[in-house]
């Protein structure tokens, strides 16, 4: 388990680095058109290199199959994160931004744990 973990943080890593290019590249049609197909492209390459590399699941998991039930995932961590950030916006609306960026790691930490036991024990699981 402990290496699928580290694969999965190279993996998040790789697909961060990729949204990150492909915001900047995409940034000139504006940025929620950069966010959201950087999310997209980014989302499709983890889902597709946790199959084939983080669990070694290509030949029980077809690549469709990965695409949507890791993009589901991907979905409800983006709703919940963006739930939890906009309910610490209303409850303390003078915080800094170094408590909310804290917020956001954290979040963002809890999240990427509960999707790599979700990948790991329900999308890929032996």
């Amino acid at each position: 388990m402990f290496a699928q973990l580290v694969r999965f943080a190279l993996v998040g890593g790789a697909s961060n680095a990729v949204y990150g290019l492909a915001f900047v590249v995409l940034s000139s049609h504006g940025v929620l058109t950069a966010n959201f197909l950087g999310a997209i492209l980014s989302t499709a390459l983890a889902n597709e290199l946790h199959r084939s590399i983080t669990f070694g699941a290509s030949e029980r998991v077809g690549w469709l199959s990965a695409q949507l039930e890791g993009g589901g995932l991907a979905l409800v961590g983006l709703v919940v994160s963006t739930l939890a950030i906009g309910a610490f916006h209303s409850a303390y609306p003078a915080a800094s931004a170094l408590a909310a960026g804290a917020l956001v790691v954290s979040v963002s930490a809890a999240i990427g744990g509960l999707r790599f036991l979700a990948l790991r024990g329900l999308v890929f699981a032996a």
